[in-house]
């Protein structure tokens, strides 16, 4: 590549992190999926795109921003959970997608003039769901975790599904020949396959993982998995997407007790920057890619196209959670409209042979409006219907707690100010003392108001505890690099030293009374 095309490339790339950079910071002071933002920013930019210009394509989402979304979400679920849900999920991932190629097949081919088995194609490539934009928000909640997993297993194990049914129903669309037999068999063949291919690879890791003690490298190493597991499973013409899924839940279940804490951190920390780039582009470049003017050409079929993805979910959600009594009924209203389209269903749409003619830019411009509607539409709306039925209930003393510690962090940063400015002879020492005794006063009120809740509330008291000590830990960290960086200690002491840190750390929550309790026996030698 010529120095001139790399640096603009760079230049696009860049562009494009600081806008999902800013859009991440808007948004999220609203308490909206970032996102959402993405898209609707991308889609207001490429009013200004020239015509011609193509920035998605199905290599740059199924080859380089799927893998690490992917293996980011399957490396944090808990084996242990995934089998308390495991049959609720599969009837969601696996007949459930086919059910809704079936449901939007059959009623976009009612609705619109294109043939079934065409319809069948839209039907499996809208498919699969991606919750990704309401995850984020569902976490900002303190939505149920239980919830939180149904919604995030299902959209991982059904997008591979999904993949697999669209390159067996494009098959058939173009062919005119359709056996179930051989279809089972593939399907078994390719999502099977798939899996096996991602256990395969995370076997292989994890030795090499056992063997290393050394941050760095074997963070490069689940680096080297993500990726790996796909291109092995393509190139055998199997699942990647499933194979990055199996590897991801593997090596996080198995690999990661291995690993020393501060390698975990390291890991966690590497991987949630990798899927927020994977987000931010994916998302940016959805809105990038779409075109008006062609959803407008098409806004009937488009409209055909959503109220069959609506119904076809409603028919399946109810239908799976229906008698599981341990998923409230609330739940599945949420399961229901959470279920949004995203990344996978448009890299599957922009994969289609140019063969199909004139019905390839239909199918494209129903695949585009569908994803529109599910995450602006259902994205946006999601919060109002989580408070509307209750989901997240709103913690009253939790709230009024951290209002009056807001209130004396202000109190306490204006009482400052004053001070400066009295030192500096700006005002009087009579109004420094008048002004400094009525603020000392309200400081005294509210640091009252904030003991009594602590008081109260045990959670609260233990939830403050815990921040001030992990707050006292990360300063010593911060302390030890700074060391380490000077040359003041070496190497063996900085890593046993923070290695101690980073165990604390990593821990869900500080054992204060114990450390209470080692108090009077500490002395200073």
């Amino acid at each position: 590549m010529p120095n001139g095309d790399l640096l603009f490339t760079e230049q696009i790339i860049i562009l494009l992190l600081l806008i999902a950079t800013l859009v991440a910071i808007v948004f999220r002071r609203f308490r909206i999926p970032y996102t959402v933002g993405l898209v609707l920013v991308g889609t207001a930019l490429a009013i200004f795109r020239p015509s011609q210009a193509t920035a998605l394509t199905p290599c740059i989402i199924m080859g380089l921003l799927v893998p690490p979304l992917l293996f980011e979400a399957a490396f944090h679920l808990e084996i242990n959970d995934l089998r308390q849900h495991a049959r609720t999920i599969t009837l969601l991932a696996i007949p459930g997608v086919i059910i809704t190629m079936l449901l939007v097949g059959a009623v976009v081919t009612w609705g619109t003039d294109l043939s079934l088995p065409l319809a069948l194609v839209f039907g499996s490539l809208i498919a699969a769901t991606d919750p990704v934009a309401v995850i984020a928000l569902f976490r900002s909640m303190g939505v149920p975790k239980r919830l939180q997993l149904l919604l995030e297993g299902e959209s991982l194990f059904n997008d591979g599904t999904a993949v697999v049914i669209f390159g067996l129903a494009l098959a058939a669309a173009q062919t005119g020949e359709f056996s179930f037999i051989d279809s089972t068999l593939d399907f078994l063949r390719i999502a099977g396959g798939g899996i096996l291919a991602g256990v395969l690879s995370a076997v292989l890791v994890s030795y090499i993982i056992s063997r290393v003690k050394d941050p760095l490298i074997e963070t490069s190493l689940t680096f080297i998995l993500a990726y790996g597991s796909f291109l092995l499973a393509e190139n055998m013409h199997l699942s990647g997407v499933l194979a990055v899924v199996a590897a991801g839940i593997f090596s996080g279940n198995m690999d990661s007790r291995s690993m020393s804490p501060t390698t975990r951190i390291a890991v966690f920390n590497f991987w949630e920057f990798a899927s927020f780039l994977a987000n931010s582009f994916a998302f940016l470049l959805i809105g990038l890619e779409v075109e008006i003017p062609l959803l407008l050409e098409n806004w009937k079929a488009i409209l055909v196209g959503i109220l069959a993805v609506l119904f076809a979910r409603a028919f399946v959600v109810y239908a799976a959670t229906s008698r599981r009594p341990n998923i409230p009924f609330a739940w599945r209203h949420i399961l229901f409209w959470g279920g949004l389209r995203g990344a996978i269903a448009l890299a599957l749409v922009l994969s289609l042979p140019l063969s199909l003619g004139p019905a390839r830019s239909q199918l494209q411009a129903m695949a585009f409006g569908v994803v529109l509607f599910t995450l602006l539409v259902q994205g946006l709306t999601m919060q109002p219907i989580v408070d509307r039925l209750n989901i997240a209930p709103r913690h009253e003393m939790r709230e009024r707690f951290n209002l009056h510690k807001a209130q004396v962090t202000s109190l306490k940063s204006a009482h400052l100010h004053l001070k400066e400015i009295h030192e500096e002879g700006l005002i009087s020492e009579s109004t420094w003392k008048r002004v400094s005794g009525v603020l000392k006063a309200f400081i005294g009120e509210v640091t009252v108001q904030v003991r009594d809740l602590l008081v109260a509330d045990p959670e609260l008291a233990r939830e403050d505890l815990d921040l001030a000590w992990r707050e006292v830990l990360r300063s010593q960290r911060s302390a030890l690099i700074q060391l380490y960086t000077s040359g003041a200690i070496d190497e063996e002491a900085f890593s046993e030293l923070v290695g101690r840190i980073d165990a604390t750390l990593e821990k869900g929550e500080i054992k204060w009374a114990v450390i209470e309790e080692l108090l009077p026996d500490l002395t200073i030698q």
